[in-house]
């Protein structure tokens, strides 16, 4: 973006009285400025520029009760309802591992938050939003009807910026690096075979500088084979049937969010599938789903079974496992799901 022809706080707060329902991400784009900036524009108004301190923020998230939990990235909305807690901080990654909101979330990638206060008619929509360093959003929070108002205040008093101008300098975040991987196919599977642990598999990938995406084409399909596109529907319809529990990830550069359990209510809509199910909801654009893989990966547990489509550009949309817990095996019915899904010609090496 040129930065010389960025709108003004002044413009951007005109153009959002002009366009009063679009959403603030195609408004963000169509004024070629990043969602960050669209935010930082009201500051002073019904905004609050608050520091990212991303721990201690989740862990007085609990006070305020029942929220929704949203992350996403281009392609897929993941929402959950519920609590706050279980909040495990680390140096690299802070955890949620509540019985509903289940994150990983990587604080570095935290560079900018909002506390958010929209009036619709006479009601008043409260939520946190943050944002990486190019603007992007990496994770939100929304008051629901039960939330406790008093404690978000409180929250939001506690970590308010001094900073509260209303312009903000978006970074451009380099993507990933072109080198190409020397490594070969014998050297993977044997690195893939004595996989004791699913976490493992990011470690492998960074040693032989491969892609999730090349090491899926490189493999061989008894580690990993190539599902028609429509895969991803066909096994969420038939979790849904069955109640067969499922574990769905969405993620983008700075959390990851989760969900456990079963799938009821799926809801196609134009290009969008969608789960609306009373602490979860999905919003998947099925049109951007251009190669999905079934994927094993050896455990201590024995073998886990994954489903993961990703877009035109090679970036992961959604991942899907059957629900399990450490130490446990894999669900014989989650595994004769995916098995059953259709198959098609193997994607060569890229």
């Amino acid at each position: 973006m040129n930065k010389s022809v960025r709108p003004s706080a002044a413009e951007i707060r005109q153009a959002r009285q002009e366009n009063p329902k679009t959403r603030e991400r195609d408004l963000a784009l169509n004024l070629g400025i990043s969602e960050a900036e669209l935010v930082a524009a009201h500051c002073g108004d019904n905004v609050t520029r608050i520091a990212p301190n991303v721990a201690e923020i989740l862990r007085g998230l609990e006070a305020v009760g029942e929220v929704m939990a949203l992350t996403r990235n281009e392609s897929a909305v993941h929402e959950k309802i519920g609590l706050y807690d279980k909040v495990i901080p680390g140096e690299h990654t802070v955890l949620t591992l509540g019985e509903q909101i289940d994150l990983r979330i990587f604080p570095h990638v935290w560079k900018h938050g909002f506390a958010v206060e929209k009036r619709d008619g006479e009601e008043i929509r409260r939520s946190l939003q943050f944002f990486d360093a190019a603007g992007e959003a990496v994770h939100k929070v929304h008051l629901r009807p039960a939330s406790d108002v008093k404690a978000f205040e409180a929250l939001v008093a506690a970590h308010t910026s001094p900073d509260q101008s209303q312009t903000l300098t978006v970074e451009e975040i380099a993507g990933e690096g072109a080198e190409k991987s020397s490594a070969t196919v014998d050297e993977l599977r044997d690195k893939w075979s004595k996989m004791t642990d699913v976490h493992q598999f990011f470690g492998i990938l960074r040693s032989l500088k491969l892609s999730r995406r090349e090491a899926m084409r490189m493999v061989g399909q008894d580690y990993a084979w190539s599902l028609d596109e429509r895969a991803v529907g066909a096994m969420m319809e038939g979790a849904a049937a069955t109640g067969l529990p499922i574990m769905c990830f969405v993620g983008n550069r700075g959390c990851i969010q989760i969900h456990s359990g079963p799938i009821a209510s799926i809801k196609p809509m134009g290009p969008w599938l969608n789960v609306l199910d009373d602490t979860f909801h999905l919003h998947l654009r099925t049109d951007h789903i251009r190669e999905v893989w079934g994927v094993r990966k050896p455990t201590k547990d024995g073998h886990v079974t994954s489903i993961e489509a990703y877009d035109s550009d090679g970036h992961m949309i959604i991942q899907f496992f059957g629900q399990r817990h450490e130490g446990e095996g894999e669900l014989k019915a989650w595994r004769e799901l995916v098995d059953g899904l259709s198959r098609v010609a193997a994607q060569s090496a890229a």
